[in-house]
């Protein structure tokens, strides 16, 4: 064992000691959520707390169901080095005249939600009285595959980013980036200049990989696509050198600088973001775009493959004890949400349910993902669409309503974002299979839709009572 990980060790088993010793007075749940750019967080962490808060109808949360929840309510979050989750403003987004979607996650944030409860168990009711705080961790998936980065040297990294960009259909869009990169020798003298072209058009390929079209998921590191207040900063400044995974570089070399930035970049949004933070979630939800990733086709659904079974061996899995809760917390429960679910036809929502099953079976297995409890659902956390049948014909179409956003276009019909239009979206095959096969790649009709109008004091969701069972039901003792 090397000082380095002493050093993490220390840091790890401080964070648990602190939680564990706050959460003998005050029971805390951490529940993370995560998920890939465009798949909901923002929206599912508004729509699960607003839930809560407005007791919308939860049928299969249990403890709601049977009225034990007696009380909901924010509270000041305990970090205060983190930003505050804004959970008003994304309400007022959601439902003011505009309604629009609020804007995605681009930084770590937290909220407080504390539930008051009947309790059941003997030690509860003496203990704490029956109140639990549920503190959600809002960040990134990006920073998540980032994990992966503090196990890889400069020279292991940068070998197996150029050698991904050289494959379909990463190389389509590598173009202007491989070119730059031929010029660049690892053993010649730093420049500067060269290390920020190098940088901004390395960051201009990733963007162009994760566009809608092509949607792949994993692309490392995290901020180059979301900088936030490291925009600028050295630290975002490298970029990968054509060298061999032992490379070795000489002193005042250019490979020599890009490596001192990569390993700054690990040493400095890394790990902090792993121990501060990631290190202690007790259960973590991680929401999947996989619709947009079937309409993209097989390259995608295969990088989606990846970057699962990538989050998977990121993940401090297992049961908590006594030990790891002095030495550092464990994720015991991990929820795998297909999201968008409203874009679907009911009679579709079993079927997604069942392809992301079969992308998460898998990565379980390459992951040897074991000791936490884990599960998958469809959902969509606030349902923008209602089902209706529409005849054409002698055939009768099963087709979702809404309204869609101003320029969404099916074909040559663009939306005006006032109107409201039906739209057959398509059918999600019965195997999972057929559908991870490659065989849906632009088969899907999707549009955005505007947010529901709020007829009632809570949204509209497709089992968002499932996953908040799932996450926080066993608390409730």
């Amino acid at each position: 064992m090397n000082l380095n990980d002493i050093l993490d060790g220390t840091r790890l088993a401080a964070g648990g000691l602190r939680d564990f010793a706050s959460g003998l007075v005050s029971p805390t749940l951490r529940l993370g959520v995560t998920g890939l750019s465009r798949s909901g967080k923002t929206v599912f962490i508004t729509a699960f707390v607003h839930a809560l808060l407005k007791q919308a109808r939860l049928p299969v949360f249990e403890a709601h169901a049977r009225g034990r929840i007696s009380r909901c309510y924010l509270e000041p979050q305990p970090d205060d080095d983190l930003p505050r989750f804004s959970y008003e403003r994304h309400v007022e987004t959601l439902t003011d005249m505009d309604r629009q979607w609020p804007e995605g996650t681009r930084r770590i944030s937290q909220l407080r939600l504390t539930i008051e409860y009947e309790p059941q168990g003997l030690i509860a009711r003496n203990l704490h009285g029956g109140k639990l705080h549920i503190d959600i961790v809002d960040y990134p998936g990006e920073w998540l595959l980032d994990l992966p980065l503090m196990s890889q040297t400069y020279a292991q990294w940068s070998a197996a980013t150029v050698s991904a960009s050289r494959t379909a259909p990463r190389a389509s869009h590598a173009g202007e980036w491989h070119g730059f990169l031929s010029t660049m020798k690892g053993d010649a003298p730093a420049d500067e200049q060269h290390v920020l072209r190098a940088a901004e058009l390395f960051t201009a390929y990733l963007a162009r990989c994760r566009a809608d079209d092509v949607a792949l998921s994993t692309l490392p590191p995290g901020r180059f696509l979301m900088p936030g207040d490291l925009a600028g900063s050295p630290m975002l400044s490298f970029a990968p050198l054509d060298i061999t995974p032992g490379h070795e570089p000489a002193a005042g070399s250019l490979a020599a600088l890009m490596a001192r930035r990569y390993d700054a970049y690990v040493a400095k949004v890394v790990k902090p973001f792993f121990f501060g933070h990631f290190a202690r979630l007790d259960r973590q939800i991680v929401l999947v775009d996989v619709l947009s990733a079937l309409n993209a086709g097989p390259a995608a659904v295969n990088d989606l493959r990846s970057a699962l079974t990538g989050v998977m061996d990121s993940f401090r899995i297992g049961a908590n004890s006594l030990v790891s809760n002095v030495l550092g917390r464990r994720i015991e429960r991990v929820l795998f949400a297909a999201t968008k679910a409203d874009l679907l036809h009911h009679a579709s929502h079993d079927r997604l349910e069942a392809i992301l099953r079969v992308l998460v079976d898998e990565a379980v297995r390459k992951a040897e993902f074991s000791g936490a409890t884990h599960d998958v659902t469809a959902l969509s956390a606030i349902r923008a669409t209602r089902e209706a049948t529409v005849t054409r014909g002698k055939e009768q179409l099963p087709c979702i309503t809404g309204i869609p956003q101003a320029g969404q276009e099916i074909g040559t019909t663009s939306f005006d974002g006032e109107t409201e239009a039906a739209i057959f979206p398509g059918d999600l095959p019965t195997e999972p299979g057929e559908a991870l096969d490659g065989a849906l790649e632009g088969q899907l009709k999707f549009v955005r839709f505007r947010p529901p109008l709020l007829k009632d004091v809570t949204f509209p969701h497709i089992r968002l009572d499932r996953a908040v069972e799932f996450l926080i039901g066993d608390r409730f003792t």
